[in-house]
């Protein structure tokens, strides 16, 4: 048996024993520690600031439909970049996967909850104070317009007056902690509550990329932190960290933000990678091809992406030899992300696949990020960046990796464990439409983004002269940006008729193999009323199956 005799060491709560608010009153969502709601929260803060991040990039894309356009002002266009990127990456990408970590982590582990409940609501609530920090920055008179990754001296007092940039910096600060509180909680959980018989190299592969996201956020989180306080000493107490008319460095900065910047992609990317890894064998009906092997990756890629930042930064004037080692990590860090990308095509090679909307929203994202990767290793050439460095080639590229990688693997990963969540399946019909508008709409919007590169137009232009060759690009980029747009209602319309009405999934709608699976859809306060023991990678599979020859393989 692959889950053998129970033990009870821990004993059920006692629900009727306990005091406090109503289960499931607004109160108890408020003030809960439970990981699963907590999980859920998270999961809607970033819904939430998806809408508004994806109503700012629409009112950027209506705005360089046509040259000379004067929908939005430049300082409003260059308000809307800055709020986009800021929300993209810190209040979307980051908030739902370590939601969608803190809801399966303790449920893949056999863990009651997480290892810190009160730091892990501490994180909840301290990245959405952060959040509405940095919008709070509207009601100043305009947010800070100086991009995502706020160059100086943009930052400085000089060119932005007023505390729309303060609030900005307060904002990163709070969610910043958040995220380090989660990121702490996440490691303890996972070296220390685990499941009787569930070594390192028997958790679910999920758990094995929160486990190295966690010690990326670790490591690149305080550097941003650091430069941002560095930021406000500059701007409110005379310090010159960055004001090189004063003795200080803008290339500091850079080195600073670039320094979290890129680990921050795999922060972004490896737990989608883990997604991918648990839904590619279950729809393939085969094991993980070469778990070892993803699982060297994915520290390789961990280790790896802490010293290519400075590919960034080939265009500042550093050194040669800097330049050289900095294409020669960036070459690198392919190698460990080739061998995922190959043994996901392995796992399914020969397999029965069966094309549902998580295997669908699977194969978007291995085209997605193919593409990304492809065009990730032409910018680490120093001389092609040289000629394409600050162009909508880079924009495309990122948004290739970032949001298409991202997106379509979280997309995977939500209709993957909604049924868990809920005890309702999502709208198959809708999935479909919802994944054809996405990734139509996502190759409409981002392909032509390369030629506009390669043509010449610049990031950060609010608008452009017609004799410049870029309308027709622009165009074509805006209306993929419009198809995109009914994508995400369909999404959340399906979320919310799914979670009344959709159809009753039971405990195991996808015949799957790891632990969450085994208790009920959606799981009890307690997760597991006895504390499993477990003694392979495929629990569940093995439990119903103790004649396959994998397992005798796995015990001999």
């Amino acid at each position: 048996m692959a889950v053998a005799e129970q033990t009870t060491s821990e004993p059920k709560p006692d629900a009727a024993a306990e005091h406090g608010p109503e289960p499931g009153s607004l109160l108890d969502w408020l003030t809960t520690v439970d990981h699963k709601k907590l999980g859920l929260l998270y999961i809607f803060l970033s819904l939430f600031f998806l809408v508004v991040g994806g109503i700012e990039a629409l009112l950027m894309r209506w705005q360089l439909m046509w040259p000379d356009y004067d929908f939005v002002t430049r300082d409003r266009f260059n308000a809307l970049f800055t709020m986009h990127g800021t929300t993209m990456v810190f209040f979307v990408g980051m908030p739902i996967l370590i939601g969608l970590g803190n809801y399966f982590v303790p449920l893949m582990i056999g863990a009651r909850d997480m290892a810190f409940p009160r730091l892990n609501a501490f994180g909840l609530w301290a990245t959405l104070f952060g959040g509405f920090l940095v919008y709070f920055s509207f009601a100043t008179g305009g947010a800070p317009a100086l991009g995502w990754f706020a160059y100086a001296p943009l930052t400085e007092k000089t060119f932005s007056r007023g505390p729309a940039t303060d609030l900005w910096a307060l904002g990163l600060i709070v969610s910043g902690a958040g995220t380090i509180a989660g990121g702490v909680n996440f490691i303890a959980t996972i070296l220390g509550m685990r499941a009787p018989g569930m070594t390192l190299f028997k958790v679910p592969f999920f758990v094995w990329t929160m486990l190295w996201t966690s010690f990326l956020i670790l490591v690149a989180i305080p550097p941003l932190t650091a430069g941002l306080i560095m930021i406000l000493l500059d701007r409110n107490l005379g310090a010159h960290f960055f004001d090189a008319q004063n003795g200080g460095s803008a290339i500091m900065w850079q080195h600073m933000f670039w320094f979290f910047g890129h680990p921050e992609v795999y922060i972004l990317i490896l737990p989608v990678f883990g997604m991918v890894s648990e839904i590619i064998p279950v729809f393939s009906r085969k094991v993980l091809f070469g778990y070892e092997f993803m699982a060297a990756a994915t520290m390789g890629i961990a280790f790896v992406s802490l010293g290519v930042w400075a590919h960034h930064m080939f265009t500042v004037g550093m050194t040669r030899t800097q330049d050289l080692f900095f294409v020669a990590s960036t070459l690198i860090i392919s190698i460990p992300t080739g061998i995922k990308f190959f043994n996901w095509l392995a796992t399914m090679y020969g397999g029965r696949l069966r094309f549902e909307s998580p295997m669908l929203f699977c194969f978007g994202f291995l085209s997605m990020f193919l593409i990304g990767g492809l065009t990730g290793i032409m910018l680490a050439a120093a001389p092609f960046t040289f000629q394409l460095s600050d162009t909508y080639f880079v924009v495309a590229h990122f948004h290739w990796v970032l949001i298409g990688g991202t997106l379509f693997g979280t997309f995977a990963g939500i209709y993957y464990w909604y049924p868990k969540m809920t005890g309702r399946m999502l709208d198959e019909r809708l999935a479909k439409w919802q994944f054809w508008l996405l990734y139509i709409g996502f190759m409409l919007t981002f392909g032509p983004m390369h030629i506009s590169g390669m043509l010449g137009m610049a990031r950060r232009i609010y608008t452009y002269e017609a004799d410049r060759g870029w309308m027709f690009w622009n165009q074509l980029t805006t209306v993929g940006a419009l198809i995109q747009a009914p994508s995400f209602a369909i999404f959340i319309w399906n979320v919310i008729v799914s979670w009344r009405k959709g159809k009753p999934a039971g405990d195991n709608p996808w015949d799957a193999w790891t632990l969450e699976w085994a208790t009920a859809s959606p799981p009890p306060s307690y997760n597991f009323e006895e504390v499993p023991v477990v003694h392979s990678r495929r629990p569940l599979w093995d439990l119903k199956h103790p004649d396959d020859p994998d397992w005798k393989y796995e015990h001999e």
